[in-house]
């Protein structure tokens, strides 16, 4: 009886939905529940809702407490002490000695982050030596209820609705070959990837970015600052929906539903505006790299389709864009955003401040198909010709939601933005994800500023940062030792991160940078390190429900090309040679693989090691030699100066490897005395002296201007 009213109390008050009740009937009689633990309220919501009679493993202490007193009536509590051994052996013989459904929170204490912390082996070696069947539930919700404890951390609201996800059954292999340490370890391990992925499996990732957007603006507020510029004005959740519908609407008159709009903008919250503002009406934004030029842009633009250039004659005027701006009117219907802006009247002004208030009622979640496209985005180029990278929006937030299943972050959280948004990184990472998720994001319109930007990082007090290594080093270089304080993670991808980069931010600002791994075609991250799954050398490991093979490559002894599979894995290409028309994505493993081209290892805690993409390979008197490890040999060697390394063909042995380098007087003797247990044939046969190293904008090296370069010094 008692049951019965509390369910019908906390149905009301919180609007309670329990989904996969199916998934609990199948799991058994003897279950191990395992379960995240939001807030005080998390025994009573698992007590209530679930249909049995439940044990609760409740940490001893915690069990004592009077305010558990009315809960004893509804369940049984088993009192427990997780880091205790007998205590752990205890629940486990309970686990086999009784068909009971137990739960278990094995982070052991109530989240001061709303997301996971961490989880006890002990726990993992319950869920192995019981044999139990392990019911993965999260709980969705509670973290926003006054029963929290993230008061200043998060909106705290008296009747937030809370969700409680039953995820499928599964059991826990066990390793009888592993003893002692090791397989508790690893246990530990196997089950913080099983709540990693419940995180992931239950987060709500298959709906539009706008839909997204209205659902951020309810738990956080209408008021919750997301966006700044050098402007220096924020922008609130309210302005930024208001300024989007505004600008939708304008644009949907001159455009068509479906329609690849080219956007030639700088970072800033007017680019935010028209990115969400055209994906509001089903416009697919098309985010051209100026850096290119406009032939390069012409050529994104042939690719896409694209008929429709929007810009900014005060970004024109500034970027000194003049002479592209005129080539693309040529070919192109190139809208200035000041002339765009003379057309939305005061009665627009307020016919969109309407719909902002009422978006959540006329914005239907299926008026546009998830898995639609959602951006345009054009690969760096850096090996070839630039390919239209098309992502729908189930794969940017399916990445959201890997990032958040991995990495905590808050409401309270800036992140400063200074990658270009036409680069995925910059747009995915730096540009969406703070604004989809309660974080405040700065926008910095170019990444070359290296004494600007650490004093920017003090000024707003930046907690995260996303960058390359050519420009972590620069602005390590430059900053003052002070300028970082506040920063909580700096992110670094898109290229190799140097052993001396990551030494000059631990030394000066005592920063551990986590180096992730990514492409645009996988909406960029495909593996990061994380506070909790840190190794150095590494670029961490795979994100939530991505499955991975290793493609066998002759000459390669350990590890191979690698393919992925997942939901953040891009819809397919547009090229250049057959505009418009989508190429699915595809390879040797079947449709949905991606081939990466990049041949890495993956090590036995699920750790990637990048050993150079499968084209910076040489072929050396049938020897396979890693351009990649040659230039890190060259860092080694002159960490204060820039490297890159290609290969040209050679009449006597396939291909010969070069040395493109600022060192001034650098010699193969020195490169050798770095090059221990290093084979002699996969040094450089030719070391050029040059001023500076060709890069594109993301800081990534230009590897076919450095052949043009080589060749040119070489004739």
């Amino acid at each position: 009886m008692l049951k019965t009213v509390l369910r019908g109390l906390l149905t009301l008050i919180y609007k309670v939905e329990v989904i996969g009740l199916d998934n609990y009937h199948q799991a058994g009689k003897r279950v191990l529940i395992i379960a995240n633990h939001t807030s005080f309220l998390d025994p009573l919501l698992l007590g209530v809702f679930l249909p049995d009679f439940i044990t609760f493993a409740i940490n001893t202490h915690i069990s004592q407490r009077w305010w558990l007193k009315p809960f004893l009536r509804l369940s049984k509590v088993f009192p427990m002490d997780p880091t205790h051994p007998l205590s752990l052996k205890n629940l486990i013989q309970h686990l086999i000695q009784n068909d009971s459904k137990t739960v278990i929170f094995p982070e052991g204490r109530i989240s001061d982050t709303g997301t996971l912390m961490k989880i006890y082996d002990g726990t993992g070696m319950v869920a192995e030596k019981s044999g139990a069947t392990i019911l993965p539930i999260r709980i969705d919700g509670g973290q926003y209820t006054h029963f929290s404890k993230l008061r200043n951390i998060v909106r705290l609201r008296l009747f937030p609705k809370i969700r409680i996800h039953i995820l499928p059954p599964t059991l826990m292999v066990a390793h009888k070959e592993l003893s002692g340490k090791n397989r508790r370890k690893h246990s530990g391990a196997v089950l913080a990837d099983m709540m990693t992925d419940m995180m992931f499996a239950s987060s709500r990732y298959q709906q539009t970015l706008f839909a997204q957007l209205l659902e951020a603006r309810s738990i956080h507020g209408g008021k919750h600052t997301v966006a700044e510029d050098l402007e220096r004005v924020p922008l609130s959740y309210d302005q930024l929906i208001t300024r989007s519908i505004a600008i939708g609407n304008a644009l949907k008159t001159i455009t068509d539903s479906g329609e690849n709009v080219g956007v030639f903008l700088p970072n800033s919250t007017k680019t935010l505006c028209v990115v969400l503002g055209l994906q509001l009406h089903g416009r697919v934004p098309a985010m051209l790299n100026y850096t290119t030029g406009s032939a390069g842009m012409l050529s994104a633009c042939h690719t896409a389709l694209v008929k429709t250039v929007l810009t900014s004659r005060r970004f024109i005027d500034l970027g000194k864009l003049s002479a592209e701006a005129e080539q693309l009117a040529a070919q192109v219907n190139l809208i200035y955003l000041e002339d765009l802006a003379t057309g939305i009247s005061k009665a627009h002004k307020i016919k969109a401040l309407l719909q902002s208030k009422t978006a959540n009622y006329w914005y239907k979640t299926d008026r546009y198909n998830p898995d639609d496209a959602a951006v345009v985005l054009f690969t760096s180029g850096s090996e070839g010709t630039p390919k239209g990278v098309v992502l729908s929006h189930t794969n940017l937030l399916a990445n959201h939601k890997q990032i958040s299943a991995r990495i905590s972050f808050n409401p309270q959280d800036v992140v400063l933005n200074f990658l270009p948004m036409f680069h995925s990184f910059g747009f995915t990472v730096g540009t969406l994800l703070p604004v989809l998720n309660g974080m405040t994001t700065f926008f910095y319109p170019t990444p070359l500023h290296f004494s600007v930007i650490p004093e920017i990082a003090y000024d707003i007090n930046a907690t995260i940062m996303f960058g390359t290594n050519t420009f972590l080093a620069a602005y390590g270089k430059k900053a003052h030792a002070y300028d970082f304080f506040s920063m909580r993670y700096v992110v670094a991808g898109a290229e190799k991160l140097h052993e001396s980069t990551r030494q000059l931010w631990a030394d000066k600002f005592g920063i551990r940078i986590l180096e992730g791994y990514g492409a645009t075609e996988t909406a960029p991250v495909t593996a990061v390190n994380t506070p909790m799954d840190y190794k150095a050398g590494t670029v961490g490991r795979f994100m939530p429900a991505m499955h991975h093979k290793l493609e066998a490559v002759d000459g390669i002894e350990t590890g191979g090309k690698l393919h992925v599979k997942g939901p953040n894995i891009m819809r397919g290409y547009l090229l250049a040679n057959n505009p418009g028309v989508l190429v699915p994505t595809t390879s040797v493993y079947g449709d949905g693989w991606y081939d990466t081209g990049d041949i890495v290892d993956v090590d036995d805690d699920g750790f990637i090691i990048i050993k150079g993409r499968s084209k910076r390979f040489a072929k050396i008197g049938g020897e396979m030699v890693s351009l990649t490890v040659v230039e890190q040999l060259a860092t080694k060697a002159w960490p204060d100066a820039q490297h890159a390394v290609i290969s040209l063909p050679d009449p006597k042995k396939g291909e010969q490897i070069i040395l493109l380098t600022t060192q001034k007087s650098a010699n193969l003797s020195e490169l050798t005395a770095v090059a221990t247990g290093f084979a002699a044939i996969g040094l450089p046969k030719k070391i050029i002296e040059v001023d500076t190293i060709p890069v594109m904008a993301t800081g990534k090296v230009n590897y076919p201007a450095v052949t043009e370069l080589a060749q040119s010094r070489l004739s």
